[in-house]
């Protein structure tokens, strides 16, 4: 939602998809999880990140490029190493609607067209780890009676392990808990110029006000007209989603996984 509405402003672009964590991993693709260290960012693999950045900007005619790689919150001080002069919106959200949300993406049925659009960013020598990985996520919803991926979103350290012990709504729990965490830690190490903090609840509630914000945290002038165009579609219909859709089982079964992370953010 935020970075739909950034990218309707003027001279702000992105990816025509939906995230490139296929670019943020290249040269560390067969590193087990999503929390990518500093030492990683190798000059050749910084090279690499930065070129793309280049490109999409220049293909794009913009002078902002805005990225939401979800899987990018667990790796900041990584993102950092590669885009020093970057400036960070930490949006965060209450946990138990960014469940119900995520069993929805665990369990969606294949979009083709979203597939190529992000496949168009794999790197050549990365396809065939990315392709046989594809395989084995789309045969495992089909063949293990689950009706999910084998693994969809960001993955946490020890994520494979725990997905052996907890329910799927337990392990959205704990991917939003551990990204949210992690962001936040990394962010805080960050000046305070560099970060901008809005929840999704005060966002939605006033998007035309926040936007504006958010604009003068980035350092760009955009006309009110322009803001209330890029807002109009956002809603907070989805506020309080889940508590309505999860079962009592489910939340009960989250709160004693996430309820310090939880009540840190000022949700109940």
């Amino acid at each position: 939602m935020l970075r739909d509405v950034l990218t309707a402003l003027p001279g702000m672009g992105t990816w025509p998809c939906d995230e490139i964590n296929y670019i943020w991993r290249h040269g560390n693709v067969p590193h087990p999880d999503d929390e990518l260290t500093v030492d990683m960012a190798r000059p050749r693999v910084v090279r690499y990140i930065r070129d793309r950045f280049s490109d999409i900007a220049r293909q794009s005619d913009v002078q902002t490029v805005v990225e939401k790689t979800c899987a990018n919150s667990l790796r900041v001080a990584f993102v950092d190493r590669v885009m020093p002069d970057s400036k960070y919106i930490f949006i965060y959200r209450d946990g138990f609607d960014v469940v119900a949300s995520a069993i929805e993406r665990w369990g969606a049925p294949l979009d083709l067209s979203y597939v190529l659009r992000k496949a168009r960013y794999i790197p050549l020598s990365d396809i065939p780890y990315y392709g046989s990985r594809y395989v084995w996520n789309r045969l495992y919803k089909n063949m293990s009676g689950s009706k999910r991926l084998a693994l969809w979103g960001p993955v946490f350290r020890g994520m494979r392990a725990a997905m052996r012990v907890h329910s799927l709504a337990e392990i959205c729990g704990l991917q939003w808990q551990a990204c949210v965490e992690k962001a936040d830690g990394q962010l805080s190490m960050l000046p305070d110029r560099r970060v901008y903090r809005v929840s999704y609840e005060t966002f939605v509630e006033n998007p035309m006000c926040e936007t504006e914000r958010i604009c003068r945290f980035i350092g760009i002038s955009v006309r009110d007209d322009e803001i209330k165009k890029a807002t109009d579609k956002v809603s907070s219909r989805s506020v309080g989603r889940g508590r309505r859709r999860l079962g009592a089982n489910d939340i009960s079964d989250l709160r004693r996984l996430i309820s310090r992370t939880m009540d840190k953010y000022g949700y109940d």
